[in-house]
C-alpha cells in the first residue's frame, strides 16, 4: 500500500506555475534565483500583560489555534520602570510557520480571513522593508475562522511578517501577488 504525501495546493501552484512565471518575468538564469517564501512570523503584543498574566496565556492559546502550531510567550528583554515592566516578563505571543504549515496558513489567510475584514479593499502595499520582506497588520483576531467569538474576552491585533529570499521589494511584491495576496490596485508600488 503506497502512501501519497499531502502537499498544500498553494505549494504545488508555486512550484508548477509561479516559479516559471517569475523566472521569465525577471529573466533569471536559474530557478534557484527565483524568490521563495522562507517563513511567516505571527506576533501579537498583549496590552495590559504587566498587570494580568492570564492575558498572555489567552493570547498564546488564540495564536496556537490560528496558526495550527504551538505559540510561545515572548518575554521582555529589559526592564522599563515607567511601564511597570520587569526583565523576562511575558508580554506577547508569537509563532513562526515554515514549509507546509506556512503554505496552509497563507492559503487560509488569503481565501478566508482577509475577505472577513470589514470594508476590505485590499491590503496596503507599503509594508515592504527594503530587503524583500513584507509585514501586514491585522486589527482584529476575530477575522480568523478558528476564533470562537463567544469565547473572546478582548480584541487584539497582530503583525504577520512574510520573510522571502527576494533581494528587492519589487521581486517580493511579484512573489506575494503571484501567491494571491490581494494588494490594492489603485496605488501602484
Amino acid at each position: 500500500m503506497s502512501k501519497t504525501k499531502y502537499t498544500p495546493r498553494l505549494k504545488e501552484r508555486y512550484a508548477k506555475e509561479i516559479v516559471p512565471a517569475l523566472k521569465e518575468k525577471f529573466s533569471y538564469s536559474s530557478v534557484m534565483q527565483v524568490p521563495r517564501l522562507k517563513k511567516i512570523c505571527l506576533n501579537q503584543g498583549v496590552n495590559g500583560a504587566t498587570s494580568d498574566k492570564k492575558l498572555v496565556d489567552t493570547a498564546v492559546n488564540e495564536m496556537t489555534a490560528i496558526a495550527g502550531q504551538k505559540a510561545v510567550a515572548a518575554r521582555a528583554r529589559k526592564a522599563i520602570s515607567n511601564f511597570k515592566l520587569r526583565e523576562n516578563m511575558p508580554i506577547a505571543a508569537r509563532v513562526t510557520l515554515r514549509d507546509d504549515r506556512m503554505f496552509e496558513f497563507l492559503d487560509r489567510l488569503i481565501a478566508v480571513s482577509l475577505p472577513r475584514v470589514r470594508d476590505f479593499k485590499g491590503i496596503n502595499n507599503k509594508g515592504f522593508d527594503g530587503s524583500g520582506n513584507y509585514t501586514l497588520g491585522v486589527k482584529e483576531q476575530i477575522i480568523f475562522p478558528e476564533m470562537e467569538i463567544d469565547k473572546i474576552t478582548k480584541i487584539n491585533g497582530m503583525d504577520i511578517t512574510f520573510v522571502t529570499t527576494a533581494q528587492t521589494d519589487e521581486e517580493a511584491y511579484a512573489l506575494l501577488e503571484a501567491l494571491g495576496m490581494p494588494f490594492k490596485k489603485d496605488e501602484k508600488k
